[in-house]
């Protein structure tokens, strides 16, 4: 398994040095669309990229958002246009399981469309939540809109991150893993208080 990624890391490094900044778009199109190629490597390298100056972190991260969105719309049209047949057939091949499907319906009954914003920022999660949004045929506009919002903050903070970590960029994933629970718990408070405020705001127009 460590030779597996070693081997990962080792490819995801040579695309984006040979392909610049389209290499890390073409790396976050793969991650996005459920296929194993670990977001904190692209971005991470990325962002060692910066500390080395031959990139930006602004641009690292907006490149990465726009491979993102790509990835995540091709997962959102299968999901539309298999639906759970298709999920049920070839699920295991994309590293989806009908349980992770269902924690998703919980998740979109409990915070609606937003789902897709929070699930963005958090590891382990953001790489399943376009599939099951197709399925739930989610608005369009705000699926594309929640995905960019949320994944240009996601690759920004890995990019930035990597590039304050220098030489030791390839302690991102150490360091990700470890706080990914205060950032899971952060997310969800501010999502909580921005869905507090939007009802609280319906609530005083209706009246």
């Amino acid at each position: 398994m460590q030779h597996l990624l070693l081997s990962v890391a080792s490819w995801i490094e040579s695309l984006i040095s040979s392909l610049g900044y389209w290499g890390i778009f073409i790396g976050m199109v793969i991650e996005s669309a459920s296929i194993p190629l670990p977001s904190e490597i692209i971005m991470g390298f990325a962002g060692y990229l910066v500390f080395k100056g031959e990139m930006t972190v602004l641009l690292a991260g907006l490149v990465g958002a726009l491979g993102n969105i790509t990835g995540s719309t091709i997962m959102y049209t299968l999901g539309i246009k298999g639906g759970r047949p298709l999920l049920n057939k070839y699920g295991r091949y994309i590293r989806i399981k009908k349980e992770e499907i269902e924690r998703s319906d919980k998740w979109f009954q409990r915070w609606g469309d937003e789902t897709v914003f929070v699930s963005q920022l958090l590891p382990g999660i953001r790489t399943f939540v376009s599939f099951p949004a197709g399925i739930l045929r989610i608005n369009f506009v705000k699926f594309i809109t929640y995905t960019f919002l949320g994944a240009l903050i996601w690759c920004t903070a890995l990019a930035f991150f990597a590039f304050k970590l220098g030489e030791n960029w390839e302690k991102l994933s150490e360091v990700i893993h470890k706080v990914q629970y205060g950032l899971a718990g952060v997310v969800l408070v501010g999502v909580a208080w921005f869905l507090y405020t939007r009802i609280n705001k319906r609530k005083a127009r209706s009246n």
